[in-house]
């Protein structure tokens, strides 16, 4: 009977122990106040799912200028699918708070185990790890305009950490770099494409973010847009030269492929781990592909264009739409904060994760029926 009633006790520690790693309820937008080292700061919040799959995967959401972790949760699809696919959502919030951009320019956060913010992040993610098993080899970054920059930051800086990266609408790894050593710094020679370099000075950067490391670098795919009038489309190309000389491929993509995801996007292949997307016409507030993310960071399967096959988790799946959805940033061009107007909107309702609102939107501002419009910020969306 005391062998029987040791081995239950024996059993219930077990399970209580497992339990207590759920530093947050599921399936909610919680904030983790405690995740160690965080010189800097930087604030997180977290999303466990509901369908919670073992060895889950990690993405890691970073919102742009002007932006919040709450913004980017609302803004983004990541915690819906998480619902799908069973991975776990890490939303950073930027410590500077003059106009919430990231540190991208400071050698702190440039430098690998340096004690900005990247390292904050980097330390979020092996928080996330030990807590709840989640697969190392499954950590995923990605960002839309500021949060695109610390993307192609923490690729850099964190190879070791981070399997695949997408910056939507940023700037190569280090070339916000001050001078001065600045955290909350804006570099207008980079955002006016104003930095250019060849492929292997840009390379460079990258490694001497982290001296000596010769591993495996993360995949990446950079979205940019061709009027983007905050970071001049040149840092798309910059950016291209950066990952290439990295990769060791050429400058010449291997494939280009019109109208993909969408027109008027075009996407180039130059290898195994970089595929590029440019928008004609398309200005700072780019669109976002989830369904793209999903195949980049291997959520989805697919063995031709139209089709999913299959999901990586074990719960069962919906089909994912083919929609996108309009990113909402907000960018100062320079040290001072714009002023911004609002535009009357068009009429007609946007579908769920449409575009509905924001400076000089003439389109619709209702929603269909049982969706609700969010805003983000006064940015076109």
């Amino acid at each position: 009977m005391k062998s029987i009633l040791g081995m239950a006790l024996w059993a219930l520690t077990l399970i209580t122990s497992a339990l207590g790693a759920e530093v947050v309820p599921r399936a909610t937008f919680t904030e983790v106040t405690d995740y160690g080292s965080n010189p800097t700061g930087t604030r997180m919040w977290l999303y466990v799912p509901q369908n919670l799959v073992a060895k889950p995967a990690v993405v890691v959401g970073i919102h742009w200028c002007s932006g919040s972790a709450s913004a980017y949760y609302q803004g983004s699809q990541w915690a819906r699918y998480a619902e799908t696919y069973g991975y776990i959502v890490i939303y950073p919030q930027t410590p500077y708070t003059r106009d919430n951009c990231w540190d991208v320019a400071s050698k702190m956060t440039l430098t690998h185990g340096g004690g900005g913010a990247s390292n904050s992040i980097a330390n979020m993610v092996s928080f996330v790890i030990a807590q709840y098993g989640a697969d190392k080899s499954k950590v995923y970054a990605t960002g839309i305009s500021s949060g695109a920059m610390m993307t192609n930051v923490l690729a850099a800086t964190y190879p070791d950490v981070f399997a695949a990266g997408i910056a939507y609408a940023g700037v190569p790894a280090g070339c916000f770099m001050s001078a001065d050593d600045i955290p909350d710094f804006w570099n207008s020679t980079c955002s006016t494409g104003q930095s250019i370099w060849t492929q292997q000075q840009w390379a460079n950067v990258v490694y001497n973010m982290y001296p000596g490391y010769t591993g495996a670098r993360p995949k990446m795919q950079i979205y940019h847009g061709t009027a983007d009038e905050a970071l001049n489309v040149q840092n798309y190309y910059e950016t291209i030269k950066q990952w290439t000389g990295v990769f060791g491929y050429s400058a010449t993509p291997l494939s280009t492929t019109a109208d993909y995801p969408r027109s008027p996007y075009t996407k180039y292949v130059f290898g195994e781990k970089l595929q590029t997307f440019l928008g004609t016409g398309v200005t700072h507030s780019i669109d976002v592909f989830p369904e793209e993310d999903l195949k980049w960071f291997g959520f989805v399967v697919r063995f031709d264009g139209n089709k999913v096959l299959t999901p990586v988790s074990s719960s069962a799946a919906a089909t994912v739409p083919a929609t996108t959805s309009r990113a909402s940033t907000t960018l100062r061009t320079s040290t001072a904060a714009a002023t911004t107007t609002t535009a009357a909107g068009g009429s007609g309702t946007a579908p769920q994760w449409g575009q509905c609102g924001g400076i000089n939107w003439t389109g619709p501002t209702a929603c269909a029926s049982s969706f609700t419009c969010v805003k983000v910020n006064d940015c076109k969306c």
